[in-house]
């Protein structure tokens, strides 16, 4: 089920809000959780059973993993590995196949099976309770529908934020029921999200679209505008989600972590990854980048931990070796912005908004390798295919409003005063509601992770 659907907007989501708003206290999170089931389910029953696996593996895992209170470490590795494994499976056997078939004489052929959505964050999310169980930082939980919940809860399943246990613990045992305030505000953040999804990442999409299917055409001008419009549509449409899932957890009286920080105002690389995805940013750090030494052991050894870290935040986000460039490209950028540019005065000297401009190019170079037509997409940006066609041109100019609005919203501080604001929300999902008649819904970017 997708949120930007006629199914999960007029029918699903009023539904489980208003039950989950009238149930008792103990009857809340069975509820939950049967919700989140049928949600998950709605699309592809078969995926409930990958679903299912990573709940029992790691609820009684670490049941196990910690009996008598103390810590089974070669119970622990097997838990991790067990959870890797079906990523291995669904998301990167193509890859490796296709890898060792270019590189290797000895062929192989087997097909892959459909990729569950959102198995790269509940993975992530699960692995993260049994991390923080494991070094003493969260307490196993031996309630089955308890753990099943926080690991499928249907705000953030598919594309998170990636939620910590320990940051949801309390509020998952208390079975929390939202006031009148917490419903206003969720709702206004719903609202937000759905606009950011349906009014401007999919109108960025259908721009880019147009001008990545025929690169002749749209030439240097299109592809220029067509990478600005990929940028747009990546950073919208996925903290479009991020805002519908923090609305309506307030809207079920949970509080989620923030993903976004308005990230395309960062005036630094490393400023940009504290706001980009930040549950994504704050795991590997956590889970990776502090256990295999951070800082903490010289220059040379930070480097290469940052070089691991983001060689494998490229192959989470998808299974290709543009991901891995991807990732690299930025591991490179961040070790010279960290030796060179952070403690240079002459860096602060430079006016913010070069800054931010310059650090947004290089974000921009990075999407470009994200896209998958970094090749392409490259020779129509350096002009082999001329200036641009007259259809490029006119398709260029009727986006030119809705541009300038993502690059208000992007690029701009944000106002401190909204006037109208209280009919905000109830404007954006009757103008959501309207589009979504005429164009139908498109699938979120990040369903592919």
């Amino acid at each position: 089920m997708v949120f930007s659907s006629f199914t999960f907007l007029l029918l699903f989501m009023p539904c489980v809000i208003l039950l989950y708003w009238i149930m008792p206290p103990k009857g809340r999170m069975p509820f939950l959780f049967a919700a989140s089931v049928l949600f998950y389910g709605w699309g592809n029953p078969a995926w409930l059973l990958l679903l299912t696996f990573t709940m029992v593996l790691n609820w009684g895992g670490g049941i196990v993993m910690m009996r008598r209170g103390q810590r089974n470490k070669p119970l622990f590795i097997l838990l991790i590995v067990l959870n890797v494994l079906p990523l291995l499976v669904f998301k990167y056997a193509g890859f490796l196949r296709d890898t060792w078939n270019q590189l290797l004489p000895f062929k192989l052929d087997f097909e892959t099976p459909q990729l569950p959505a959102g198995i790269s964050f509940f993975t992530f999310q699960a692995m993260s309770y049994l991390f923080d169980v494991y070094r003493g930082e969260a307490k196993v939980q031996k309630n089955f529908i308890i753990f099943s919940t926080y690991l499928s809860m249907f705000p953030q399943l598919v594309a998170g934020p990636i939620v910590r246990y320990i940051d949801l613990e309390e509020q998952l045992i208390q079975h929390p029921r939202p006031g009148s305030a917490e419903m206003r505000q969720g709702f206004q953040r719903f609202a937000v999200g759905l606009g950011k999804k349906v009014l401007l990442a999919d109108a960025m999409g259908r721009l880019w679209s147009q001008m990545n299917g025929n690169f002749a055409q749209a030439g240097a001008l299109g592809a220029w505008i067509g990478l600005l419009a990929f940028s747009f549509q990546i950073f919208f449409d996925f903290s479009g989600y991020s805002d519908m899932a923090i609305g309506l957890g307030h809207m079920m009286g949970f509080t989620m972590p923030e993903n976004f920080d308005r990230p395309y105002r960062a005036r630094t690389l490393t400023e940009f990854w504290r706001r980009w995805h930040m549950t994504l940013t704050d795991w590997f750090k956590s889970y990776v980048y502090i256990p295999l030494g951070g800082s903490r052991r010289g220059r040379i050894r930070r480097d290469a931990n940052v070089l691991v870290v983001w060689a494998l935040t490229g192959l989470w986000h998808g299974a290709g070796w543009n991901f891995v460039l991807w990732g690299l490209y930025f591991a490179v950028l961040l070790v010279l912005e960290k030796r060179y540019l952070l403690k240079n005065p002459r860096w602060e000297k430079i006016p913010g908004v070069l800054r931010q401009g310059l650090t947004f190019l290089m974000v921009m170079f990075g999407w470009a390798l994200f896209s998958g037509f970094g090749q392409e997409l490259g020779a129509a940006m350096l002009g082999r295919y001329g200036f641009a066609s007259s259809d490029a041109i006119m398709t260029c100019v009727a986006f030119l409003p809705l541009l300038l609005i993502c690059c208000g919203i992007s690029f701009l501080p944000m106002p401190k005063r909204f006037p109208l604001k209280r009919f905000a929300a109830p404007v954006l999902i009757i103008l959501c509601l309207a589009a979504l008649a005429a164009q139908g819904f498109a699938p979120f970017v990040y369903f592919q992770f």
